[in-house]
C-alpha cells in the first residue's frame, strides 16, 4: 500500500510527459493521505482533451459528508474496487485518473525494522499511476480526490520485498506511456485490463544511508 509518493513539480515535464498544463497549485512534493496534490482526467466537456486537477490524495465519494475520509481511501484495491461503498461510484462510472509521481516510498522489512525506501523509474521518466476520482459537492464548491489502484504483488521480483512479512504484498499500478490515452478513455468493461505490474526491471528501490555503529558501543 503506497502512503507517500513524491508529486511532480515541473511544468515542463507535466507537458513533456502528460500532455497537459500543470494545474495553477499543484500542491506540495512529498504527498501523504489528506494531501493535496494532482491528477490527470478527461475533460468532462470535451472527451479528447485532457487536463490536470488539484485534488486529495484519498478519495471521497460524492455521497461523503466530511473530507476526512480521504486519509483512509488512498489505495483501492483492484479485487475490490468495484464492491466498496467508497470507491465503487468512480469505478461503475470509469472516471479513471492518471496520477503524475516522480517516485513512490515503501517500507523494507528485511531487515528487521521498516526502512523507508524510494522507488522510481529506472529511466528517470516521472510515473503514470493509475487511479480514479471523485467530486465532491461540499458548502464551499466542489471538491476533487483522488487514489491510487494496487494490485497483488506476491509474485513481482522487486515489490514483494516491502511491507511486513506477514502482510499481503501490494503495488500501485504504474501505467505504460502508450497506455496513458487509452486507460483515460476505456469504458469500466475495459478497465481491469490495465491493472497489470509494471516490469521489475524497470523500476529501481534506493533506501537512505543507514547510520553507522558507534566504535564506543
Amino acid at each position: 500500500m503506497c502512503v507517500q509518493y513524491h508529486a511532480l513539480q515541473s511544468a515542463k515535464d507535466y507537458q513533456r510527459f502528460f500532455g497537459v498544463d500543470q494545474p495553477p497549485e499543484p500542491g506540495k512534493q512529498d504527498l501523504w493521505p489528506g494531501y493535496e496534490g494532482s491528477f490527470i482526467r478527461r475533460q468532462p466537456r470535451d472527451a479528447a482533451a485532457l487536463e490536470a486537477c488539484n485534488g486529495l490524495f484519498g478519495l471521497v465519494p460524492h455521497w461523503a459528508t466530511h473530507t476526512q475520509m480521504a486519509r483512509n481511501n488512498y489505495n483501492a484495491r483492484s479485487e475490490t474496487v468495484g464492491e466498496k461503498p467508497s470507491y465503487r461510484d468512480a469505478w461503475m462510472s470509469a472516471q479513471h485518473c492518471i496520477i503524475p509521481a516522480q517516485a513512490i516510498f515503501e517500507p523494507d522489512w528485511r531487515s528487521g525494522r521498516a526502512v523507508s525506501t524510494r522507488i522510481e523509474r529506472t529511466d528517470g521518466q516521472p510515473m503514470g499511476i493509475a487511479g480514479i476520482w471523485s467530486c465532491w459537492k461540499s458548502p464551499q464548491g466542489d471538491v476533487f480526490s483522488y487514489s491510487m489502484l494496487t494490485i497483488n504483488a506476491d509474485a513481482h521480483p522487486l515489490m514483494r520485498h516491502f511491507h511486513r512479512p506477514e502482510e499481503e504484498k501490494r503495488m500501485v499500478v504504474v501505467l505504460p506511456e502508450d497506455r496513458y490515452a487509452d486507460w483515460l478513455h476505456a469504458p469500466v468493461r475495459d478497465s481491469m485490463d490495465f491493472l497489470l505490474p509494471y516490469p521489475a526491471e524497470a523500476l529501481r528501490a534506493t533506501a537512505p544511508p543507514q547510520p553507522q555503529a558507534s566504535l564506543f558501543g
